[in-house]
């Protein structure tokens, strides 16, 4: 088995002791086929047990945990030290507010899911016992939308949610597209009321930071351009008297 020595420099911040975030330096010793995540696990199990992050599933599933990986927006159980050089750089994501070490705090952002309401939405109230089925090719319209873990890199790496944070961002951007274009849905202009305002699609610059580091290849740059054009529709309807367009 071969043993690589890697050199971490892992942030630290404890908001209670620290005026500023500072470095940490720790040697460990990995496996080639190691994760990031893996190495860092290390360092909390065998060199620092006060060291502070999230993470679950080690599978690229639970989103949890992203960070900046050499100044990159990563998942860091996707993030493998064979790609890596022999220093790494190991930061809490950008463009939010640490909470403790690694860990930032999300609320900002949970917030502004629950806003673009990610759910069905009907107007009809129909039995009980009746089913909206789907067809493949409807599925396939925003199956690739439904992929988002919100491990919040996109914001990360969006230069838009950097400057303005009342940006509603990309993955709850991607997220409202999903439901827009569900065939079960009936609320695509409600939601048009809130992406297409000032802090909606229209703020975003198209630069496509969010969709390159995307481990999941969602695409949320695509999908808010998408809106763009519906929102422009939308608009030229109420216009020219036409009745709205949902779903």
């Amino acid at each position: 088995m071969t043993i690589r020595q890697l050199e971490l420099e892992v942030m630290r911040y404890d908001p209670e002791k620290d005026e500023a975030p500072w470095f940490q330096n720790y040697s460990v010793p990995c496996e080639e086929d190691w994760a990031i995540l893996d190495a860092i696990n290390y360092v909390k199990e065998n060199i620092d047990t006060t060291l502070s992050y999230r993470w679950s599933c080690h599978m690229m599933v639970c989103g949890s945990c992203g960070m900046m990986v050499n100044g990159e927006p990563s998942l860091t159980c996707k993030t493998f030290i064979r790609d890596l050089p022999d220093k790494v750089r190991i930061e809490p994501l950008e463009n939010f507010p640490i909470e403790r070490d690694l860990v930032v705090v999300l609320d900002d952002v949970m917030q502004k899911l629950h806003k673009v309401q990610p759910y069905i939405i009907r107007k009809d109230a129909p039995p009980q016992d009746k089913e909206f089925k789907q067809s493949p090719g409807a599925l396939e319209k925003f199956k690739q939308y439904t992929m988002c873990i919100n491990c919040m890199c996109c914001y990360a790496a969006c230069p838009q949610y950097g400057l303005n944070q009342n940006f509603i961002g990309p993955a709850a951007l991607a997220l409202a597209h999903r439901y827009n274009l569900d065939s079960r849905d009936q609320g695509k202009s409600q939601r048009l009321d809130i992406l297409a305002d000032h802090d909606g699609v229209w703020d975003c610059s198209f630069v496509g930071a969010c969709s390159e580091v995307c481990p999941k290849h969602v695409d949320p740059a695509a999908a808010i351009q998408q809106m763009k054009i519906d929102g422009a529709m939308e608009w030229w309807k109420q216009k020219l008297g036409f009745p709205g367009g949902e779903s």
